[in-house]
């Protein structure tokens, strides 16, 4: 390992550790939130405001997990850099927690179109890096060797 890889491996681990902590104060945070409104009777139907509130609190611990988690796998699998899938899922899900928390009667047209353009565009680029990795792993398969004896036939 050469002096830059060591600063990487450093730098990830350092990445690791605060996203734990933000995590896991996140995750404290949502859950007094969710007590809280538990135990004033404040959980109504009828209250739009507040799934909106919890759900998109929910969805900051998914983005957050979701972060620690590619991490770990370049962590472990000695990887230089994060994958480009699991960048553009990330942003999905930050994208569609948007859409949870955004107040309907404020938002203007265009914006609700431009969201809708990012989340077709980043579907789009996630279903295309997938068919790629599909199409890799169909390549890297190992056929038969020659040495080796052919499946039986069943009559």
């Amino acid at each position: 390992m050469n002096l830059y890889e060591g600063f990487e491996l450093l730098v990830m681990l350092v990445l690791t550790m605060l996203i734990m902590v933000i995590t896991a104060i996140a995750t404290w945070s949502l859950t007094r939130e969710v007590w809280d409104l538990v135990w004033s009777a404040q959980i109504d139907p009828s209250k739009a405001q507040t799934f909106q509130e919890v759900f998109g609190n929910i969805f900051t611990v998914i983005i957050a997990l979701e972060f620690k988690s590619s991490l770990r796998i370049s962590l472990s699998h000695s990887k230089d850099v994060v994958r480009v899938r699991t960048i553009v899922l990330i942003a999905l899900l930050a994208v569609s927690r948007k859409f949870i928390i955004l107040d309907l009667h404020e938002v203007v047209p265009a914006e609700m179109f431009a969201f809708s353009a990012a989340v077709l565009a980043l579907g789009v680029v996630y279903w295309l890096i997938r068919e790629q990795d599909i199409r890799v792993a169909s390549k890297t398969e190992q056929p038969v060797s020659a040495g080796s004896a052919p499946p039986e036939k069943q009559e």
